[in-house]
């Protein structure tokens, strides 16, 4: 699951927010300031949920820093406020969210929000491919071409499907993330189609014997999901 940052200032929210998100599988930590926030190593976190009236440096503020720095340009980013005005929602969204929720927050619509934002999210973060991009491993070489939507060891296609595509395309461009199940259905699978984890594992499976002895670096981490791991 994702890897949470909570920047609120009401404590009790926080700590309402934290064990609702945790009970999801999401590893979340909270802090009350921007000021705090900027101190933490915010790159690693996989989504932001930002209010906007902290005491300082407000929430849009922050977001705008964030999005002038390569570094966490990318991490997605979900807006609490009790400001509802239409004009609030646009300069939310110019600031760089990526959603916005109003108070009081309804944890069931917050958490099917955060799903559909790391949803649209996952494929751009990480090392985006392009064009074409190569791996080597023992000599040899993966290529995976985003135009074609095919993958190629040493210039012999492997007629993956499109699933194993996407999930390899996905391990690939984030290498050495791990991603759990999860992760993998709500980047990869059609948002209407109902699949449990066991798919992924036999496409886990299936892919690994395509790929023949690159298939070594798609790496299952126990308790985790799956990585693409070189080293």
């Amino acid at each position: 699951m994702a890897r949470i940052l909570v920047i609120e200032d009401e404590v009790d929210l926080c700590e309402i927010l934290q064990f609702n998100l945790e009970q999801d599988g999401h590893q979340v930590d909270i802090t009350n300031s921007a000021e705090s926030a900027m101190k933490m190593d915010i790159a690693s976190y996989d989504l932001l949920l930002l209010d906007v009236m902290l005491g300082g440096i407000s929430g849009f503020r922050l977001a705008s820093l964030l999005r002038e720095n390569p570094v966490t340009a990318n991490i997605p980013i979900i807006f609490t406020t009790a400001l509802g005005e239409s004009s609030d929602v646009v300069k939310g969204l110019e600031a760089g969210g990526d959603d916005y929720i109003c108070k009081p927050v309804r944890i069931a619509e917050l958490k099917a929000r955060i799903r559909a934002v790391l949803r649209r999210c996952a494929p751009q973060q990480g090392r985006e491919l392009s064009g074409e991009t190569d791996v080597v491993y023992s000599g040899i070489v993966l290529t995976i071409d985003a135009e074609q939507k095919a993958a190629f060891a040493d210039g012999h296609d492997l007629k993956l499907t499109k699933l194993e595509f996407e999930v390899l395309r996905l391990l690939v461009s984030n290498s050495p993330k791990v991603f759990s199940r999860e992760q993998i259905i709500s980047a990869v699978w059609p948002s209407d189609v109902i699949v449990t984890d066991r798919t992924v594992d036999v496409n886990i499976t299936r892919l690994r014997r395509k790929l023949g002895p690159l298939g070594s670096c798609v790496k299952t981490r126990i308790g985790y999901g799956y990585s693409f791991e070189t080293e």
